[in-house]
């Protein structure tokens, strides 16, 4: 009996391994899409950036992406009362690379486009033989900071670290929603990984919250530092109020983000506000700044 089920298991080893198939997984190719990058904040003139979708599996370098900007496009904005074209503007960047974006020229009160509250903006964009549109507002500065201070981290043995809050005050009725960027030193403005929000618990009521630190989302996050200031630090806290179709979209695609590798997360789709199948968004912000000195 003990011979048969050797044979047995042996038979089934042989006959499951030569069932085994070698699979050739070819990922599909798509043509690529536009991707626009476009906002409009209040005393600020709209900025568009565009650039070719790249295939998940494409090797991606400094070279690729200078690659994939779109160049001479056809863009106008619309605040309800004149429309004005944008034009395509160059900045060098180190090793020879280049940023190129989209916006107002500023020579001419004719040509001249300037983000205020409470105001509709439309967006079209002509390219190659196709068109995209898109609208965003921006939103009254009603949901504001009151305050910011500073305490010790919590247990933490490292005194020098130091945690920010704010104290906030969000006004009465559903749909307030903000996003922010923190600046450290005079640095660049940064979102926080969570950078979105809305109203649903804190809807009419001022509430304290801790404000972590941005993060510049092209470099590694070290989550041991991640959130912290430091004493003697300067920090200027951005905050944004924004609508709806913008927080979707900052919300959706930080939950993308943060999915990356994971390889139990949930597949999520980024909610973006561009026709035609384009991919991005059209953002509207509402800017209100806090500044805080962390003392040594």
């Amino acid at each position: 009996m003990r011979i048969v089920r050797t044979i047995m298991a042996a038979a089934t080893g042989v006959f499951l391994f030569s069932c085994e198939k070698t699979i050739q997984v070819q990922p599909e190719q798509q043509a690529p899409k536009l991707v626009v990058e476009a906002q409009i904040e209040d005393g600020q003139p709209p900025i568009v950036v565009l650039s070719s979708s790249l295939n998940y599996f494409t090797t991606i370098d400094a070279a690729t992406l200078n690659g994939s900007y779109v160049h001479g496009a056809k863009i106008s904005i619309s605040d309800g009362q004149k429309t004005v074209p944008l034009k395509e503007y160059t900045v060098p960047l180190a090793g020879g690379f280049f940023f190129y974006y989209y916006s107002p020229s500023q020579s001419s009160p004719l040509t001249t486009m300037i983000g205020a509250q409470g105001k509709k903006y439309d967006l079209r964009i002509e390219t190659g033989s196709q068109v995209y549109t898109s609208s965003t507002t921006i939103p009254m500065l009603t949901k504001l900071i009151d305050s910011l201070w500073w305490k010790p981290a919590p247990d933490n043995p490292d005194t020098s670290k130091a945690v920010l809050m704010a104290r906030v005050t969000d006004p009465p009725g559903y749909g307030n929603y903000i996003r922010y960027f923190t600046s450290v030193n005079g640095n660049n403005f940064y979102p926080g990984l969570n950078s979105v929000y809305d109203d649903q618990i804190v809807d009419g009521t001022t509430y304290d919250i801790q404000i972590q630190q941005g993060v510049a989302r092209n470099e590694k996050v070290d989550f041991k530092e991640y959130g912290y200031f430091r004493r003697g630090d300067t920090v200027i806290v951005k905050q944004c109020n924004i609508d709806k179709a913008t927080y979707d979209f900052w919300r959706t695609w930080e939950f993308t983000y943060q999915s990356i590798g994971n390889p139990f997360s949930t597949p999520g789709k980024v909610i973006g506000n561009i026709s035609n199948n384009g991919l991005g968004s059209f953002c509207g912000y509402a800017v209100q700044y806090k500044r805080l000195i962390i003392p040594k």
